[in-house]
Formats: structure tokens, C-alpha cells, sequence
């Protein structure tokens, strides 16, 4: 079954790639009409899936990422609506250039050709990657979790609805409804159909689909986010920040999982932050000079516990916060190279200096200054949906939008030109 999947994908691959603009728009915006109108079907199928998950024991960060409602729903039609408003890369010409002996050289924007999906608890990211792989020519095979079967077939029904309505082929979307590892391993083998896998969940799963793939892997989506408030940063403008990036949605990947705070202002900042976060049922795990000065200022409450060995080393996914002082930016960089997953890290300061010392310094895949974690999204930077969030060094890193899913040729046009 995987094997003709893949068959199929590789030819319907090959017409996409050719297709217009306009066709590849018009069955993204299909889709979007579809998830609207079929809304009473999505629904119903997800709710079969969290009672199920429920049932397991999933936990709260798990439910969040799986819930469907009307609201989510208008705004992945939403998203796909602005995704179809965008520019289509492919085609794209750049770094043209003639030669001295007259070659007319120049590279050409193309798809990748079949991209694997391999997801957990996510069914948004069944459209995201229908939209995006539609506009950018690729056909994909997706494989989302047991804990999402429902949801995600009928899904994935609707983008081969779709294709079909704009006279595109069905067989560009195609999604594994078998819940065996077996199917994911056969997929990690299909060097000869599929192009490039991209996992997006645990790091058991990146890890299973890195040590056992034929194929080009990019991962990511894991992240262990840190913000440092440095001496010199405006707290009162802070602590709102530091609120959003922690409690505005805390089961995501781009969520706040560590605070530093710079040793000269954590006596004053600390009880802050706890008093402000706690209200929203954060709670703290902090080291022993962050839990010290608490104790001193008398604001150390039940919410605040130590950090055990291995907490900061932990994606929360949760309203769960580490707190730890620093004696300056060394130390902040020390820590987050040393703990971070290279997902999202910033600081917070008023020093342009230090500023530039942390952009230079701290390699992740996005870095901020004064601005919040939760930025790190394929919408909020302007790319429209993303098919991941890649945390390593191959051709895309941060968000992969349109561009991220293409490759280049070259291009030489020549009249009659022989090597001398």
C-alpha cells in the first residue's frame, strides 16, 4: 500500500509542478470553502478523537494541540485564504546573470517534488501542509497520529476534494490511515518516490526517523525557549512579554520555558514575575539563588518549587516556568547553549551592545530582541502557514513556508556554445 502511495504521489508530483497559479489557488481556496462548509463533519470526527485520547490519559498539552472547534477551523480557512493571496515561488528567477563567453546563466525556483509528514496530534497541520504543498507544486504523503485518525482522514479527504474540483490530481494529498509503526518505517524507506521527511513531534520520533530514514530529514519543532532579561532591560515592559510568551498558548513549541534574569535586578524582578504568572497557574522551578532571593524577599509561594537535574533540560509544554540568575550575557549564552534546542531564545534589554552580542552569539533558529517567543510562526512572520519549524542547518531553518518547500535548477541558455 505505501509503496503505490508513493507511486502515485511521484506522478501527481510531476503534473503539479507544471500546473498555473491560478489552478493550484483555486483548489486552496476549495479547501478553505470546504472546512467551512463540511465544518459539522470535522467536528464531529474530532470529537471522536479526543474522547478516545481522553480516555488514554493524554495529557492537557496533548488535548490542546488534537481540539477542533469553529474558531480554529475559520482560522485555518482563514490561513489557507491568505496563502492563496501570495506570491507563487515556483518559476521564480534569480542570480541571472550573462557570462563572459555569453551564456545567459540563471537559477529557476522549482518543487521538491514528495514531501513525508510524519506528525503527532496536530490535525491543523494536515491543511497547513495540504495548502502549502498545493501552492508550492509537491505532493505529500501524510502520517498524522493514532490519536488523530479521525480528524485527519476527513481532512484529508477535503484537499483531495479539492484538487479534484480545481482539476488538479487527488493523489497529490494522500494521507496513511494505518496507525503501525510498520507504515511509518516503510515510508522512511521510499528513496525512490519520496524526496525529503519532515517529523514534527517528540524527540522519540525524530530520533526513530533520523536513525532509520534513506531519506533527507529535517527536524525540528521541539523547542526549549529561553528570554533573558538583561540589567539594562525596561522590566515594567518586560513582564507583560514574559507573560505572553509563557501563558498565551503554553502548549506549543515556541511557548517560554526558561527565564534568565541578570543577577543586579532578579531581587526586584523575581517576586514580580511570580506574583503576575502565578495568577494565570503558572508554577516555578527555580535554582537555588532565584529560590534564595525569593525566600529573602518573603515571596516564595507553594508555586515555587527547586529545579530538579533535569528541568532544564525539559519542554514544559505546560504552565510550567524555570527560573534562573545570571551574573551578566556570558552566562545567559552559557546556559542557553548548553540547554537550549536552538527552537527560539531572546533577550531583553536596552543595551544595543548587548543586543548585538546576543544576535551574534546564540545560534538559534530564531533570535529575538524585546519580543516574544511566540512569534516563531509561519503567520506571524509573514510566510502564511508552515509545514514546520526546522531547528537545523540544511537548506531551511525557523518556519518553512513557500520558499522552504522549493529547490533550484540551473538554467544555461547558450547559442550553440561548445567548451573550449
Amino acid at each position: 500500500m505505501i509503496q503505490e502511495m508513493g507511486r502515485k504521489a511521484k506522478a501527481s508530483a510531476r503534473i503539479l509542478s507544471g500546473c498555473s497559479r491560478e489552478q493550484k489557488d483555486r483548489a486552496i481556496l476549495e479547501l478553505a470553502e470546504s472546512l467551512e462548509r463540511f465544518q459539522d463533519e470535522v467536528l464531529a470526527a474530532n470529537k471522536v478523537d479526543l474522547k478516545a485520547a481522553t480516555e488514554k490519559g493524554l495529557a492537557e498539552a496533548l488535548l490542546d494541540r488534537l481540539l477542533l472547534n469553529p474558531g480554529r477551523l475559520s482560522g485555518m480557512a482563514n490561513g489557507l485564504r491568505s496563502l492563496a493571496g501570495m506570491g507563487d515561488p515556483v518559476g521564480e528567477i534569480f542570480e541571472a546573470q550573462t557570462l563572459a563567453n555569453g551564456l545567459r546563466v540563471h537559477k529557476r525556483r522549482v518543487p521538491l517534488g514528495v514531501i513525508g509528514i510524519i506528525y503527532e496530534a496536530r490535525p491543523n497541520v494536515t491543511v497547513d501542509v495540504a495548502g502549502l504543498a498545493i501552492k508550492t507544486g509537491n505532493a505529500a504523503i501524510l502520517r498524522g497520529g493514532s490519536e488523530t485518525v479521525h480528524s485527519n482522514r476527513v481532512l484529508s479527504d477535503l484537499a483531495r476534494l479539492a484538487l479534484r474540483v480545481a482539476g488538479l490530481p487527488e493523489d497529490a494529498i494522500q494521507f496513511i490511515d494505518d496507525p503501525e509503526r510498520a507504515r511509518v518505517l516503510e515510508l522512511l524507506q521510499m528513496h525512490e518516490s519520496v524526496d525529503l521527511i519532515i517529523p514534527r513531534g517528540g524527540a522519540g520520533l525524530h530520533r526513530f526517523c533520523r536513525e532509520n530514514s534513506r531519506i533527507p530529514v529535517i527536524t525540528g519543532g521541539i523547542g526549549i525557549c529561553h528570554l533573558f532579561v538583561d540589567e539594562s532591560a525596561d522590566l515594567q515592559a518586560s513582564l507583560p512579554l514574559i507573560r505572553n510568551a509563557k501563558v498565551q498558548r503554553p502548549s506549543v513549541c515556541n511557548a517560554l520555558d526558561t527565564l534568565l534574569v541578570h543577577r543586579r535586578v532578579a531581587s526586584r524582578f523575581l517576586p514580580e514575575v511570580v506574583a503576575c504568572l502565578e495568577m494565570d497557574g503558572v508554577t516555578f522551578r527555580a535554582e537555588a539563588e532565584a529560590l534564595k532571593l525569593l525566600e529573602q524577599t518573603g515571596r516564595r509561594p507553594d508555586s515555587v518549587t527547586v529545579a530538579g537535574a533535569d528541568d532544564f533540560d525539559t519542554e514544559w509544554l505546560s504552565l510550567v516556568l524555570g527560573l534562573k540568575v545570571v551574573s551578566g550575557i556570558e552566562e545567559a549564552i552559557e546556559h542557553i547553549q548548553a540547554h537550549s534546542t536552538f527552537h527560539s531564545d531572546g533577550i531583553l534589554t536596552g543595551s544595543q551592545k548587548n543586543a548585538q552580542r546576543f544576535l551574534a552569539t546564540v545560534d538559534s533558529s530564531a533570535v529575538y530582541v524585546n519580543a516574544s517567543t511566540r512569534f516563531t510562526d509561519g503567520s506571524q512572520l509573514g510566510l502564511g502557514a508552515e509545514v514546520a519549524i526546522s531547528t537545523q542547518r540544511l537548506h531551511a531553518r525557523g518556519p518553512m513556508g513557500l520558499r522552504e518547500l522549493t529547490t533550484y535548477k540551473w538554467v544555461i541558455e547558450g547559442d550553440y556554445h561548445v567548451r573550449e
